[in-house]
Protein backbone atom coordinates (compact mmCIF):
# COMPACT_ATOMS: atom_id res chain seq x y z
CA UNK A 1 0.00 0.00 0.00
CA UNK A 2 1.25 3.42 -0.73
CA UNK A 3 1.32 6.25 1.61
CA UNK A 4 -0.95 7.96 -0.92
CA UNK A 5 -3.37 5.74 -1.03
CA UNK A 6 -5.84 6.50 1.40
CA UNK A 7 -7.42 3.37 3.27
CA UNK A 8 -11.34 3.14 4.82
CA UNK A 9 -12.00 0.88 7.60
CA UNK A 10 -15.97 -0.24 8.22
CA UNK A 11 -17.01 0.18 11.86
CA UNK A 12 -20.32 -1.71 12.66
CA UNK A 13 -22.13 1.35 15.17
CA UNK A 14 -23.28 -1.49 18.16
CA UNK A 15 -25.99 -0.86 20.76
CA UNK A 16 -23.96 -0.70 24.15
CA UNK A 17 -22.18 2.49 21.87
CA UNK A 18 -25.03 4.88 21.99
CA UNK A 19 -26.07 7.14 24.35
CA UNK A 20 -29.35 8.16 26.31
CA UNK A 21 -29.38 11.00 23.42
CA UNK A 22 -29.22 8.56 20.63
CA UNK A 23 -25.74 8.79 19.02
CA UNK A 24 -22.52 7.44 19.60
CA UNK A 25 -21.01 8.40 22.99
CA UNK A 26 -17.89 10.64 21.91
CA UNK A 27 -15.52 8.34 23.87
CA UNK A 28 -16.02 5.76 21.44
CA UNK A 29 -14.63 7.50 18.27
CA UNK A 30 -11.51 7.01 19.98
CA UNK A 31 -12.29 3.20 19.61
CA UNK A 32 -12.73 3.72 16.60
CA UNK A 33 -9.44 5.54 15.48
CA UNK A 34 -7.88 2.63 17.16
CA UNK A 35 -9.60 0.08 14.93
CA UNK A 36 -8.93 2.18 12.12
CA UNK A 37 -5.40 2.77 12.70
CA UNK A 38 -5.04 -1.84 13.10
CA UNK A 39 -6.57 -2.27 10.06
CA UNK A 40 -4.72 0.41 8.20
CA UNK A 41 -1.42 -1.49 9.34
CA UNK A 42 -3.00 -5.16 8.75
CA UNK A 43 -4.42 -3.38 5.05
CA UNK A 44 -0.24 -2.38 4.29
CA UNK A 45 0.53 -6.12 5.44
CA UNK A 46 1.68 -5.24 8.84
CA UNK A 47 0.50 -7.58 11.61
CA UNK A 48 0.33 -5.80 14.92
CA UNK A 49 1.48 -8.79 16.48
CA UNK A 50 4.34 -9.18 14.08
CA UNK A 51 5.20 -5.50 14.73
CA UNK A 52 5.42 -6.16 18.61
CA UNK A 53 7.20 -9.01 18.08
CA UNK A 54 9.75 -7.09 16.12
CA UNK A 55 10.39 -5.29 19.24
CA UNK A 56 8.30 -1.76 18.52
CA UNK A 57 4.72 -0.33 19.34
CA UNK A 58 3.15 2.90 19.14
CA UNK A 59 1.65 5.39 21.89
CA UNK A 60 -0.82 8.01 21.06
CA UNK A 61 0.31 11.10 22.32
CA UNK A 62 -2.21 13.63 20.60
CA UNK A 63 -5.60 13.50 18.69
CA UNK A 64 -8.09 15.73 17.89
CA UNK A 65 -11.37 15.54 16.94
CA UNK A 66 -13.87 17.91 14.68
CA UNK A 67 -17.67 16.57 14.90
CA UNK A 68 -19.71 18.02 12.14
CA UNK A 69 -22.98 15.00 12.61
CA UNK A 70 -23.21 11.93 14.66
CA UNK A 71 -23.38 8.43 14.25
CA UNK A 72 -26.39 6.35 15.81
CA UNK A 73 -27.10 2.66 16.40
CA UNK A 74 -27.15 0.41 12.93
CA UNK A 75 -24.87 3.00 11.19
CA UNK A 76 -21.54 1.83 9.61
CA UNK A 77 -18.88 4.54 10.65
CA UNK A 78 -16.75 4.56 7.38
CA UNK A 79 -13.43 5.91 8.63
CA UNK A 80 -10.90 7.06 6.28
CA UNK A 81 -7.06 6.64 7.08
CA UNK A 82 -4.58 8.98 5.59
CA UNK A 83 -0.79 9.06 6.78
CA UNK A 84 0.09 12.76 6.89
CA UNK A 85 3.03 13.09 8.24
CA UNK A 86 6.14 11.22 9.05
CA UNK A 87 9.10 12.22 11.98
CA UNK A 88 11.80 10.70 13.19
CA UNK A 89 9.96 8.92 15.63
CA UNK A 90 6.50 9.87 15.51
CA UNK A 91 3.79 9.91 12.65
CA UNK A 92 0.12 12.00 12.40
CA UNK A 93 -2.69 9.65 10.54
CA UNK A 94 -5.61 12.11 9.42
CA UNK A 95 -9.28 10.09 9.91
CA UNK A 96 -12.21 11.38 7.71
CA UNK A 97 -15.32 9.49 9.30
CA UNK A 98 -18.95 9.41 7.50
CA UNK A 99 -22.08 7.68 8.59
CA UNK A 100 -23.63 5.06 6.02
CA UNK A 101 -26.77 4.90 7.19
CA UNK A 102 -29.49 2.09 6.89
CA UNK A 103 -31.69 4.32 3.99
CA UNK A 104 -27.81 4.26 2.52
CA UNK A 105 -27.46 8.18 2.94
CA UNK A 106 -24.24 9.19 3.97
CA UNK A 107 -23.19 11.71 5.85
CA UNK A 108 -20.02 13.86 6.88
CA UNK A 109 -19.75 13.54 10.71
CA UNK A 110 -16.30 13.88 11.62
CA UNK A 111 -12.49 14.61 11.17
CA UNK A 112 -9.46 13.60 13.09
CA UNK A 113 -6.33 13.63 13.46
CA UNK A 114 -3.86 11.27 15.76
CA UNK A 115 -0.37 11.31 16.75
CA UNK A 116 1.59 8.29 17.66
CA UNK A 117 5.03 7.76 18.86
CA UNK A 118 7.08 4.42 17.96
CA UNK A 119 8.43 3.07 20.68
CA UNK A 120 9.65 0.13 22.39
CA UNK A 121 8.32 -3.02 23.73
CA UNK A 122 11.24 -3.49 26.48
CA UNK A 123 9.91 -0.31 28.09
CA UNK A 124 13.46 1.92 27.39
CA UNK A 125 11.21 4.75 25.53
CA UNK A 126 10.59 6.19 21.99
CA UNK A 127 12.40 4.33 18.78
CA UNK A 128 13.22 5.56 15.20
CA UNK A 129 10.23 4.50 12.30
CA UNK A 130 11.35 0.81 11.53
CA UNK A 131 11.47 -0.01 8.15
CA UNK A 132 8.40 -2.09 7.94
CA UNK A 133 6.42 1.34 8.71
CA UNK A 134 8.11 3.38 7.13
CA UNK A 135 6.66 3.00 3.56
CA UNK A 136 3.15 3.00 4.84
CA UNK A 137 4.02 6.44 5.69
CA UNK A 138 3.71 9.95 4.25
CA UNK A 139 7.17 11.78 3.31
CA UNK A 140 9.06 13.08 6.43
CA UNK A 141 7.87 16.67 7.06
Amino acid sequence: MSAASPFVHHQRVRYLEVDQQGVVFNSWYLAYLDEAMTAWLEHGDIRYTAFMDAGFDVQLVHSEIDWRGSLGWGDVAEITVDAVRRGRTSFTLAFAIAARHEDSSVDDVASASTVYVTIATDGTGPRPIPPMLHDLLAPAS
